[in-house]
């Protein structure tokens, strides 16, 4: 019985058929052209076999597939101090790098989800500082967190919720991604005083099956933020509860301690990722109020 050769073999055959051949070309015709042809020919049969020897049988559009797509929209307005910036940034660099981030990814039925940082602040300052990364194992997560690390801080001038809503309604229209479910978690330090007004272009997303998630932030002003961050903690978190977060599950959870960012940060992670709503979670969080809020107000002084 012929044993059958193995496809890698026949590869290996052919391709000393064809140099055998091209050599015998570049004898006959004695020019340097000839073989440098032939180098070239067999260059490219070389990579074209490696690409085959390292392919995967994995369909190629695999990777689309993913649980969740979340955005992170973070606040980098002026009122934003240097300070308070990087605690929000570390606040998110350390979620990442803890263990409970990747457990509740692998919770997902297809166990892996993707990410993207967006830095935003006035209408036309929407910047994407970590583009659509799939995460599905803590070493994801922690090349996710050191990426973020090593970037500098944004900074700019303005406070438009409604642009950075926008913007990330584009991204997920460009994602190239599908999902179940897809959420945009917004922090802040201000309701919305530039640009569109938010209400419609929030609509939008809710009529998507969006959900719009909200971490108000009202820290003590520290690191010489101007004048402009004085908007009371109550007010923000009503104006979050009431003009900002929206559709399936959305929740709030308002920071008022540079000390407990961090915790509010991985566990609204960790929420949002593994969809565990048995529980609620606070973290210097003030309860939900019946305030009404004036969702198109433009707040304090535009530009800020």
């Amino acid at each position: 019985m012929t044993q059958e050769t193995p496809r890698t073999d026949n590869c290996i055959v052919s391709e000393r058929l064809a140099m055998d051949y091209l050599v015998q070309i570049a004898r006959s015709a004695g020019a340097r052209p000839v073989l440098r042809l032939m180098g070239v020919c067999l260059l490219t049969l070389s990579f074209a076999m490696a690409s085959q020897a390292h392919s995967t049988d994995r369909p190629a559009d695999d990777l689309a597939e993913v649980d969740l797509q979340l955005i992170l929209a973070v606040d980098v307005s002026p009122s934003m101090s240097k300070v308070e910036q990087r605690v929000q940034r570390d606040g998110y660099v350390g979620a990442f790098r803890h263990a409970d981030i990747a457990r509740a990814i692998k919770s997902g039925e297809r166990g892996r989800i993707a990410v993207l940082y967006l830095e935003w602040a006035g209408p036309r300052q929407q910047t994407v500082i970590i583009p659509w990364t799939i995460v599905e194992s803590l070493d994801d997560a922690l090349i996710l967190a050191d990426r973020l690390a090593a970037l500098p801080l944004t900074e700019g001038r303005g406070t438009s919720i409604s642009g950075a809503l926008s913007a990330a309604n584009d991204l997920f229209a460009k994602s190239g991604l599908r999902s179940p479910r897809r959420v945009i978690d917004v922090s802040g330090d201000g309701p919305n005083n530039a640009g569109a007004l938010l209400d419609p272009i929030r609509q939008v997303l809710l009529a998507e099956r969006v959900t719009i998630n909200g971490l108000p932030i009202a820290l003590p002003r520290i690191g010489g933020a101007d004048g402009f961050a004085m908007y009371d903690p109550s007010n923000l978190q009503s104006y979050f509860e009431r003009c900002v977060i929206g559709g399936p599950d959305a929740f709030a959870i308002g920071v008022t301690e540079a000390a407990m960012f961090a915790i509010a940060v991985r566990r609204k992670l960790v929420r949002e990722i593994s969809m565990n709503t048995g529980q609620m979670i606070y973290a210097a969080y003030t309860a939900r109020s019946d305030r009404t809020v004036d969702c198109n107000v433009i707040a304090q002084l535009p530009g800020r």
